[in-house]
């Protein structure tokens, strides 16, 4: 029952996703596909990936990620519209339906998810897997475990594996939004979640971001 559903459930989004591409040009498909080829091939070029074979069937499986995602996406932007129509005099079947659409989506994402880990696992080791999610999320997770040590020396361990942990897992979900707002907003929450364990700790944020900031106007005179 569960596996018709999930069927049902796909073949709607698939049916909204062809709905969306068709009202898209032939032109506005072409710079869209050379856009997300680029993309993708921009995160591959930091894989160190000799064999040129390889590196292709790579940058069309990350190229697709994007693809699908955009499918997913686009239909339920189109569905959200169409339910807001249907319903903008019932404001509790309309609130229903939106929320049942998002549930729905997000059953569809973490579908497509796995499936591409599985793809790029099969592909490349865990740490060129890494720099993959990190190329689709602007690098955000590096450089925000990296800040949080510099601007906090004393970090135990511990907090180190916490923050990293929490960071990671925003990531898993920042690969998968439509926009880089909203790729940002998941770092956001969870950075937010990690300055209250932090404050929870005993840290003064406010006064470890100003004595971090001294010590980067320092290094950079001396330098």
């Amino acid at each position: 029952m569960m596996r018709l559903s999930v069927l049902a459930l796909l073949l709607c989004i698939t049916n909204l996703a062809n709905t969306f591409a068709q009202q898209m040009t032939a032109e506005e498909k072409l710079k869209y596909e050379k856009a997300i080829t680029e993309r993708a091939g921009k995160i591959v070029m930091g894989l160190g990936i000799a064999d040129q074979r390889k590196s292709d069937k790579v940058r069309d499986i990350i190229k697709d990620q994007y693809s699908n995602l955009n499918d997913i996406h686009s239909a339920r932007d189109l569905k959200v519209k169409q339910i807001k129509e249907q319903q903008k005099d019932n404001k509790v079947e309309r609130d229903s339906a939106l929320a049942k659409e998002n549930r729905n989506t997000e059953t569809a994402l973490s579908k497509l998810h796995k499936k591409y880990m599985a793809k790029l696992s099969a592909q490349l080791t865990t740490d060129q897997v890494d720099l993959v999610k990190n190329g689709m999320t602007y690098n955000v997770l590096p450089i925000t475990y990296k800040a949080y040590q510099e601007e906090i020396l004393t970090l135990t361990e511990e907090q180190k594996k916490q923050i990293l942990v929490w960071l990671t897992e925003a990531r898993e979900h920042a690969m998968d939004a439509e926009s880089s707002d909203k790729k940002h907003a998941w770092f956001g929450k969870y950075k937010g979640r990690i300055n209250n364990y932090l404050s929870a700790a005993g840290y003064d944020l406010k006064k470890e971001g100003i004595e971090w900031e001294k010590r980067r106007k320092a290094k950079a005179q001396v330098n």
